[in-house]
């Protein structure tokens, strides 16, 4: 199949501007103009523009559902394009290429001008092209030979049809390219047909997900609260009997209309699909303001979602009030409070609610990593760099969590080597792996947190003072069990939902919990309820965890995680063993705090204290831990 464009008639316009437009296929005319007017390189013999791992990979995930719904098409006529030298491509929005599949032989072509994967096919980057016009045009086209703009396409013949969503917007590009001697008219009409099966099973799937969400409604249509169930384009489809009794017209409202009816978004949750596992909506929890207070120019409350319990008590909701300033912006964050306060779960909201929440989360605990591997880990290494390193070498922490957020977990347990190799990534987010001399260069947000005061190991000379100054931007405290036990009902509610524990606690038992101090803090608390999952059978059980809890309250030196429901508990329990020696207290003492530090991972704290996994066993009998 030959171009309807002599080569002549395309050197004559782009050398001299001139064009017999009768003839000619209009859309291929405005393109070449639109070329000509942005001073696209006709000439050009290869595409520009690719995307590195990271980026391509954050692109795939971001058109996941276009993917999702396209690939199993292609995958279909993926024999039958390579036995015809053809290759089929699906394309984003803004023109990068996210897959391309076919014949052997016509792929290797491809790749001398840089037709694949991650590359972008736009016109202002290639010129016109079926897929850049497609995205102009949003009509399906197809371009052969010379009626390319720049000379990289002229050997060959592409077809590309638009994909739309339910509401009419471009999702995607579905090409198939091939060399001219293989070109024939019915690869239009292959894509066409492929664009409009793709569009057709979108609209299936869209219009179960909104069955599947009037579904998830029923869950709460006669709650007090003010609770709104939106779908992904926030059109409100479901509402609590307080929320309808107060706007009877809700049905189909969009959002942020009920907001600026008197309403204020506490907090988002994610209404996550049975059939396929993504998000398809949000239950929105509402809380209603003054009416005076609302004017016309009130911008709407920015939402923020919080995946754990919030509880009630207003030390907690002063730290998710902090973290929601925080979120939206890219500062550095420094978290501290207790063991098992869930400095975690602070960091992971922090990145939820930011806009890098579409990247990578990578936390790192500190404390855990051995010295002589924390500098691998944190950068990587490359091939043969030291015996035992995999063959395709490493990507560190820092590289993995590019364009998102690391999560560095008891910071203060740095040691002080790289305590300056953190403080040279935090000037200049740039990274060298182990065994090369190659910087990379690192988008990424720093999250820190510890149990320890910083401010102390600085005075102590254990921490620098000028790295210190660099992660202590934005301080958020979280506060211990004991300074926010109204919110213990709350946690205990919330564990066993989350474990589908159906488990009815007396108000006595209740009442005992809340008493005891929580020195393991919310970790403790929810290791105590896995214990009451498997203890309260009986009467004589119940009993024996009461007169349990009342003991530790008494004496004040018992965890409540270590109880036994195996034998009866006496206060003298501990006068039983034996006097520790001097040499065995200290040892007792390395062995608890590796144990805090790597969250009771044996193995890890055995490392830790570099000693043999049994020896640290046999010293955790000995020690009664």
């Amino acid at each position: 199949m030959e171009s309807t464009l002599s080569l002549n008639t395309w050197k004559r316009f782009v050398n001299e501007g001139a064009l017999e437009s009768s003839r000619l296929n209009d859309i291929i005319v405005k393109s070449w103009h639109r070329c000509k007017s942005a001073d696209v390189n006709p000439y050009l013999d290869k595409g520009r523009s690719i995307l590195k791992n990271e980026a391509f990979h954050s692109r795939k995930q971001m058109n996941s559902l276009f993917l999702e719904t396209a690939l199993p098409h292609l995958e279909r006529i993926r024999q039958s394009a390579a036995d015809l030298g053809m290759v089929a491509l699906l394309i984003d929005p803004e023109g990068y290429i996210l897959s391309i599949t076919g014949n052997r032989l016509t792929l290797n072509e491809a790749r001398k001008i840089n037709f694949v994967e991650g590359a972008c096919w736009t016109e202002k980057e290639v010129g016109t092209n079926a897929i850049g016009t497609a995205l102009q045009t949003e009509e399906p086209i197809m371009i052969t030979g010379t009626e390319h703009y720049s000379i990289a396409s002229h050997q060959w013949s592409c077809s590309a049809a638009p994909v739309r969503n339910d509401d009419g917007n471009l999702i995607g590009i579905i090409n198939i390219s091939c060399p001219v001697n293989r070109a024939h008219p019915y690869m239009l009409g292959m894509v066409t047909s492929i664009a409009y099966t793709i569009e057709r099973e979108l609209s299936i799937r869209m219009h179960k997900d909104e069955i599947e969400l009037v579904h998830a409604s029923m869950n709460f249509v006669d709650s007090k609260q003010l609770l709104l169930l939106c779908n992904y384009k926030e059109v409100i489809v479901g509402a609590s009997k307080t929320v309808r009794e107060c706007i009877p017209k809700w049905s189909g409202l969009q959002l942020n209309t009920i907001v600026q009816q008197g309403f204020r978004i506490v907090m988002e949750v994610p209404v996550i699909s049975k059939r396929h596992g993504h998000s398809i909506g949000k239950i929105i929890y509402l809380s209603e303001e003054a009416h005076h207070n609302q004017t016309s120019t009130q911008i709407p409350a920015q939402s923020f979602s919080f995946k754990g319990e919030a509880g009630i008590s207003r030390s907690f909701q002063q730290t998710l009030e902090e973290i929601k300033h925080a979120a939206p912006t890219d500062t550095t964050v420094y978290i501290l409070g207790e063991t098992g306060t869930g400095k975690e779960v602070i960091a992971q909201t922090i990145h939820e609610n930011s806009s890098r929440k579409n990247g990578p989360f990578i936390a790192l605990n500190c404390g855990a990593i051995p010295k002589e591997l924390m500098e691998s880990e944190l950068f990587g290494y490359v091939e043969g760099a030291f015996t035992g390193a995999r063959r395709q070498g490493y990507q560190g922490k820092f590289e993995q969590a590019n364009h998102g957020t690391i999560f560095l977990d008891e910071i203060g347990e740095l040691p002080h080597s790289m305590q300056v190799s953190l403080l040279r990534v935090l000037q200049e987010r740039k990274v060298t792996p182990v065994g090369s001399n190659q910087e990379i260069p690192v988008d990424i947000r720093i999250i820190t947190a510890t149990h320890r005061d910083l401010r102390q190991l600085v005075s102590e000379g254990k921490f620098r003072e000028d790295l210190y100054y660099r992660l202590h931007v934005y301080p958020v405290h979280v506060p211990p069990l004991r300074e926010r036990k109204e919110d213990i009902p709350h946690l205990m509610r919330y564990f066993c939902q989350k474990n589908a524990w159906n488990m009815n606690f007396s108000k006595e038992l209740v009442d005992k919990l809340i008493d005891y101090q929580w020195p393991g803090n919310i970790r403790e608390l929810f290791n105590v309820l896995e214990r009451l999952k498997i203890s309260l059978k009986t009467e004589t059980e119940k009993e024996r965890i009461l007169n349990y809890l009342s003991s530790l309250n008494l004496g004040g030196q018992k965890s409540i995680s270590h109880f036994d429901t195996s034998q009866e508990i006496e206060e003298n329990d501990f006068t039983s063993l034996p006097a520790l020696t001097f040499r065995e207290k200290v040892q007792k003492d390395l062995m608890m705090d590796a144990l805090r530090k790597t969250k009771g991972n044996v193995s890890l704290a055995a490392k830790l204290l570099d000693i043999p996994r049994s020896t640290f066993y046999n010293r955790l009998k000995r020690f009664n831990l």
